[in-house]
């Protein structure tokens, strides 16, 4: 029996297509092409020839020496600087408990580790990571991750669209708004007939004249950031939630897991969604790698897409957790699938999870306090040096906050990587420094560093 099934499946792989993938036979191929119509495989890809694979990998072989000698001189091509950048990219320093507990084979898999209901381990760290959120949003709903803060931002302005029985099509961000994550949500909105506009702030906040002057029928969804891009905490959030809750919009909150444990609850201030970046915890920066928060309130739990996992029992009685709600395309009919979003973050929320049971209530508590102390204490220092005034907006800021400088700015910054410091330059005279407990001992480094270059 066993050398007749081997001699069967030898056959068949040499009659294959040559793909381990696609164990189809030539007559299969064949088959399938004449009930199509095609001639050939190839009709069906529409794929340039300029990027089409042609078999060659040009691969030079080395053994195992030779590859690590080869990637050790790549990695010293690496940038070294001391940065002091934020902007959407904030580093903490991640305690070693992390990669001890995430990198264990239970949970490091080479596919999607929640599949099957029988990872319960996983998933009841993805059902904690949920919590957390409701915990600190004030909100009712948690999915257990998205991709990133902007691509959180696009779903919220199209569950927006369905949930909201206002007339219009607007959606509303503030000036501050980083371009990058403008481009994603108005990418999102293509298709439909959302439209995104920006209104001005003052002094880095939303002021609820302004906002009163731009809401009408029309605006399905406000977007708010608390801190913003630049660092400013908003504090007209109660009057400016109150505002969007009249005209019967959607308020749309972004923030993080570390400003969430001391700033006003989402949820106290009217907001019916947040949206984010919880990569704050768990993960060094990646500037591109992130992990999105998206929490609503229960009245959109149908519309929430991605994943959510609930607790339940089992036939025993004993306590256990699924993947309940996934209204997407792959797991319903598509007419009735709220996002085409494919997959999560689970292994990403994995490690913000451990992250912030390792810190703890009183643990993250503490680093958002020096998180809105380090910025004022910096501003200072950098405030004394001559040619330069810290901050510009005179508002509490989080992590981070604009100086102007008397000469150019991006000189400034180019100078200051030579030495080994990268900050952001924004315009021709405004830098913007980050500061955390990562860097926060490399400030006086920093400050002899601007002085030395302004002489």
């Amino acid at each position: 029996m066993t050398n007749q099934f081997d001699q069967t499946n030898t056959e068949k792989i040499n009659n294959c297509t040559g793909s381990p993938f696609t164990p189809h036979t030539k007559a299969d191929v064949r088959e399938m092409l004449d009930t199509i119509g095609s001639e050939n495989v190839e009709e069906l890809f529409d794929i340039p020839e300029s990027i089409r694979f042609d078999d060659r990998l040009n691969i030079t072989v080395a053994s195992e020496q030779q590859v690590t000698a080869q990637l050790a001189q790549t990695l010293t091509q690496n940038s070294a600087q001391t940065e002091f950048l934020g902007r959407g990219h904030y580093s903490h320093y991640v305690p070693s408990i992390v990669d001890h507990i995430s990198l264990r084979s239970e949970f490091l898999t080479s596919y999607t580790q929640y599949q099957p209901e029988i990872t319960q381990g996983f998933l009841q760290a993805l059902f904690e990571y949920q919590s957390l959120l409701v915990e600190l949003t004030g909100l009712n709903v948690a999915n257990c991750s998205m991709y990133d803060a902007a691509t959180a931002l696009g779903e919220a302005a199209t569950l927006a669209a369905r949930v909201r029985q206002v007339s219009g099509s607007r959606i509303l961000v503030p000036d501050y708004l980083r371009t990058e994550r403008r481009a994603v949500l108005e990418n999102y909105v293509i298709g439909t007939n959302l439209t995104v506009e920006a209104f001005a702030t003052k002094n880095g906040q939303t002021t609820p004249e302004v906002l009163d002057r731009a809401l009408d029928d029309d605006v399905v969804m406000v977007y708010l950031e608390n801190p913003t891009t630049e660092g400013v905490i908003e504090e007209h959030l109660d009057e400016l939630g109150s505002l969007i809750e009249k005209q019967d919009s959607l308020f749309c909150l972004g923030s993080d897991l570390v400003a969430l444990s001391l700033l006003q609850t989402p949820a106290s201030v009217g907001a019916d969604v947040v949206v984010g970046d919880a990569s704050v915890l768990g993960l060094p920066t990646a500037y591109g790698m992130g992990l999105g928060i998206f929490a609503c309130r229960d009245d959109y739990i149908r519309q929430v897409p991605g994943r959510l996992v609930g607790a339940s029992e089992d036939a025993h009685g004993e306590r256990t957790f699924t993947l309940t709600l996934q209204t997407r395309e792959q797991h319903i009919r598509r007419e009735r699938a709220t996002s085409n979003i494919c997959t999560n973050q689970a292994w990403v929320a994995l490690r913000t999870a451990i992250h912030a049971a390792y810190l703890g209530p009183s643990g993250l508590i503490s680093l958002a306090k020096k998180c809105h102390q380090l910025p004022e204490k910096v501003a200072t220092v950098l405030d004394e040096i001559d040619g330069i005034s810290a901050p510009i907006r005179d508002c509490h800021h989080f992590r981070e906050f604009k100086a102007s400088v008397e000469s150019d700015a991006h000189l400034l910054a180019d100078e200051l990587m030579a030495d080994g410091f990268a900050i952001h330059a924004l315009n021709a005279d405004v830098i913007q420094i980050c500061v955390t407990e990562a860097n926060e001992r490399h400030v006086d480094d920093l400050a002899q560093s601007i002085t030395e270059v302004l002489e």
